[in-house]
């Protein structure tokens, strides 16, 4: 090599060279050093399909400066810059360009809650999620038939169908894929019970035990006494006695109940009057727990057929009617001692 072109190239490197490591010395002083933000706590929304530079300007616009260009640099060094994942997220600490990267690609996003409880009627539980801020409500303007066909149910009622329980989700999920989640809870778990269920039980189909099993959760508040109100009513159920259960005519009564249930209302016959029909209503009328599933397929060996409240939580069971007549007497009739 010419003496004159190897001096030109020792020149070349001497520029080249530093400049190299002074631009791989910057990007890691970029990537490791935390962004200057406004203020913390910091949230923004990636949208599906945002590309990194749109997330870029997200983040700038949410108030932390992580120079737009350079982070692109960083998220396409890394080999990130197409892994990037839509949702809510939240910086609650000084962060470095490299931890938003990591959080972004990682998904970590804000996660959120929503507790169904035991005994909610479909309609309570249809509100409760029309009122969570942490929702996308794609539900709310679907009929209930449209709702169950999309969270693939096969039955035609929606009552009882989704299992009570505290689920997590990322912030602006669609409510849908919440109330599949527990629509397909309830299918397992009910189907986990019947596998289990007594020899002795009645029921012709899973759907049976799960309304009565809905009945159970509302006759008693007690875990101590769900089995024996399960053995009782399936007792009355297996000799096509009537079920007598006020929760079931108050369900039926629908809007219309005021709090106080008469004995007009009892007389009044109607599907889900267990006063006038024998048999088990023809849906169920809350949604159980796990408690009152197992209650309902392995209930108590009881020859009780009538129950009543003792006023303090807890119920009398009786095998013959004129028992209960006398703890009738004695319970609610006889007035209280001061």
């Amino acid at each position: 090599m010419p003496f004159s072109a190897l001096r030109s190239l020792r020149v070349l490197l001497s520029v080249v060279i530093p400049g190299v490591i002074a631009a791989i010395a910057y990007g890691a002083w970029y990537a490791f050093t935390p962004v200057p933000v406004t203020a913390l706590p910091v949230e923004f929304e990636v949208a599906p399909g945002s590309g990194l530079r749109a997330t870029a300007r997200v983040l700038e616009k949410a108030g932390l400066a992580v120079r737009p260009l350079h982070f692109e640099l960083l998220a396409r060094a890394t080999g990130r810059a197409h892994t990037i994942k839509a949702g809510n997220y939240e910086i609650t600490a000084p962060a470095t360009p490299a931890e938003l990267l990591d959080k972004l690609t990682r998904g970590a996003v804000m996660q959120a809650d929503i507790r169904i409880i035991e005994g909610w009627t479909f309609r309570q539980l249809r509100a409760a999620f029309d009122e969570s801020p942490a929702f996308r409500h794609d539900s709310r303007d679907l009929s209930t038939a449209e709702l169950l066909a999309r969270l693939g149910a096969k039955e035609a009622h929606p009552e009882g169908l989704f299992f009570p329980d505290t689920y997590l989700f990322a912030r602006g999920s669609s409510d849908i894929a919440v109330l599949r989640r527990a629509y397909r809870a309830m299918q397992r778990h009910l189907a986990e019970e019947w596998a289990r269920r007594s020899a002795e039980v009645p029921y012709k189909t899973p759907y049976e035990a799960l309304i009565m099993a809905s009945i159970v959760e509302k006759e008693t508040g007690r875990p101590d006494e769900r089995d024996q109100i399960a053995g009782v009513l399936i007792n009355r159920l297996r000799i096509g006695m009537a079920l007598q259960a006020d929760p079931t005519v108050i369900y039926g009564l629908g809007e219309d109940f005021d709090g106080n249930l008469k004995r007009a209302h009892l007389a009044a016959d109607g599907p889900y009057n267990t006063y006038t029909r024998a048999g088990l209503p023809p849906t169920p009328i809350a949604l159980p727990g796990q408690a009152s599933l197992s209650a309902a397929l392995r209930p108590a060996q009881t020859k009780a057929l009538y129950y009543v409240s003792r006023g303090d939580g807890s119920s009398h069971f009786s095998r013959s009617l004129e028992e209960h007549n006398r703890a009738v007497s004695k319970y609610q009739l006889q007035p209280r001692r001061k």
